[in-house]
């Protein structure tokens, strides 16, 4: 199995608890957006606790992003990231994930399942090519929301956002339902990207195949 140590370039804060890593890349390494891999962390405890991060850069970048969510409550691997440092390596591991650009649809993410859309719609933006795609963006608080003020400027009016924990004017409350689905997408006949908890993306299944999506439209990954 092929992997390479990188070294973190820099390491910041983009909600109370998601961070976002910069790191180097290595020489002819590539992947297509929506890809993930398994990282590492190159200390001595850490180094075989590999877990999955999706890429959220462009490929064409000369470095790597990852936009991570952490759980400093948990004795584990977002832990740990918490405390990194330029300058400190990670190892990265084998480049896999199954959702990548099909055409143009509908993108439905819950919380950090947002995380493979990001490097998508960042390369559609790049190339001119957002046309009729849209973001629908699951979350429990406004301040859980992952690059809101990136996504409003990628996506306009395209970008969609419901809060199950909080009502505030311009935003959906509750969860997203067949209703909700019925409301916001007049096309059921273009693809339905969705990333998120297991729960979540069962849940919202359901409801499409409710409207007759064609199940070759549908697809998702676990998060």
């Amino acid at each position: 199995m092929e992997h390479h140590i990188v070294k973190i370039k820099s390491i910041k804060k983009i909600t109370n608890d998601v961070i976002q890593i910069v790191a180097s890349k290595p020489s002819g390494f590539n992947f297509v957006p929506g890809q993930a891999t398994e990282l590492s962390i190159n200390k001595i405890v850490w180094v075989k606790e590999k877990r999955p991060f999706t890429f959220t850069n462009l490929p064409a970048h000369d470095f790597l992003e990852f936009t991570i969510k952490t759980y400093p409550e948990h004795d584990g691997v977002t832990k740990e990231m918490l405390n990194l440092k330029p300058g400190e390596e990670l190892v990265l591991h084998d480049v896999y994930g199954t959702i990548t650009y099909k055409g143009e649809g509908v993108f439905i993410a819950g919380g950090a399942g947002v995380t493979p859309f990001i490097s998508i719609l960042r390369d559609l933006k790049a190339k001119n090519e957002i046309g009729n795609n849209r973001l629908v963006f699951a979350n429990k608080t406004k301040a859980d929301i992952i690059l809101e003020k990136e996504f409003k400027e990628i996506m306009g009016d395209s970008f969609i956002n419901i809060l199950s924990d909080e009502e505030i004017e311009g935003y959906h409350y509750g969860k997203i339902t067949k209703e909700f689905l019925k409301t916001n997408v007049a096309n059921l006949k273009q693809y339905f990207y969705i990333c998120g908890p297991p729960p979540m993306i069962e849940s919202v299944e359901t409801q499409l195949f409710d409207l007759r999506v064609d199940k070759k439209l549908i697809v998702k990954e676990l998060f």
